[in-house]
């Protein structure tokens, strides 16, 4: 339906559709399909993928026992929980870019510092692409 309409991302993340408990969420997967792109292009979300990281300070914002597993050399960890609290050790006059295992968390630290007045980027992915990039 929403092809053969012409659907837009931001017709997606403002359909109306069935929201019942037993059979739909209030935020469907098709509204995150819109979302997700939406505040992309609206620059709400800033993406670098690991391809172009460059200069920034990386930061990671998983948990210490994730970084038992996996972890980026050089990159700063504070803790999701601890971020706000923290804001005082990371720099306004440098890019910073935000990881964690799968993006959902570096979404949300990627919000936090916007909010206050750093320059910060969503490593689009996280350490699961990560993962597949350095496979090859």
């Amino acid at each position: 339906m929403a092809i053969q309409m012409g659907a837009t991302v931001y017709d997606l993340e403002e359909s109306e559709l069935c929201y019942a408990p037993p059979f739909g969420s209030a935020k469907d997967p098709v509204n995150f399909a819109g979302m997700v792109p939406a505040d992309v292009l609206r620059g709400d979300m800033p993406l670098c993928h690991w391809t172009s990281v460059g200069g920034g300070l990386l930061l990671d914002v998983r948990n210490p026992p994730e970084l038992a597993v996996e972890s980026v050399p050089g990159a700063v960890n504070i803790p999701l929980p601890e971020l706000r609290g923290r804001l005082k050790e990371l720099p306004k006059d440098r890019e910073i870019l935000i990881i964690c295992r799968s993006a959902q968390r570096a979404y949300y630290a990627t919000r936090i510092l916007l909010q206050n007045g750093f320059k910060a980027r969503n490593l689009s992915g996280g350490m699961l692409s990560r993962s597949m990039l350095v496979a090859k």
